[in-house]
């Protein structure tokens, strides 16, 4: 079985891979084979919270009430299952990921999109109660050219997220 699938509804949500690797051609693949879509963005982007909310605003098209800060950052990827791409898996690549390192908000950025990837890939809301939409398969990956896990593990580690290192990769859930 492998580290991580995307095509499935099944943590981890974010996984950290070297560039190149294999494993996630693979699975970009397998998940647009069935109709998922690949998005990808450039972490030179990402060094601030205006840059996250402008790049995944533009990227993934939110809607115009995308309140730019990171609780509406989860609504509007967990709302990802709308009309435009009609319920299908939805992975985000993240190029360069180790310019995220000393971004003070690499941390809150990876919570925020476990949290919203949770919330896309289960069929239930906290309460137990049915969503209104279909769970999709929703995941990210970073990928680093060079950084070790350990560089990201020492930065991610902390109370809200289980990070894991499997091999050459971290992967990350929330915890709880």
């Amino acid at each position: 079985m492998a580290v991580y699938d995307f095509t499935r509804r099944e943590e981890p949500w974010v996984v950290i891979v070297p560039q190149g690797d294999p494993l996630l051609e693979r699975q970009l693949a397998a998940l647009e084979g069935q109709g998922g879509l690949v998005f990808h963005v450039s972490a030179e982007e990402l060094t601030t919270p205006e840059g996250v909310f402008a790049a995944f605003a533009r990227t993934l098209e939110f809607s115009g009430y995308f309140g730019r800060n990171w609780d509406a950052m989860v609504d509007c990827l967990d709302d990802l299952q709308g009309s435009w791409h009609g319920g299908r898996g939805v992975a985000v690549v993240i190029r360069d990921a180790d310019l995220l390192l000393d971004a003070g908000q690499l941390r809150l950025f990876v919570s925020v999109v476990c949290q919203a990837a949770a919330r896309a890939n289960s069929a239930m809301d906290s309460d137990g109660e049915p969503w209104d939409r279909p769970a999709i398969a929703q995941h990210f990956a970073f990928v680093s050219r060079a950084a070790s896990t350990g560089d990201f593990v020492s930065r991610l580690t902390g109370d809200d997220l289980k990070v894991e290192v499997v091999g050459q990769y971290v992967t990350v859930s929330p915890d709880g």
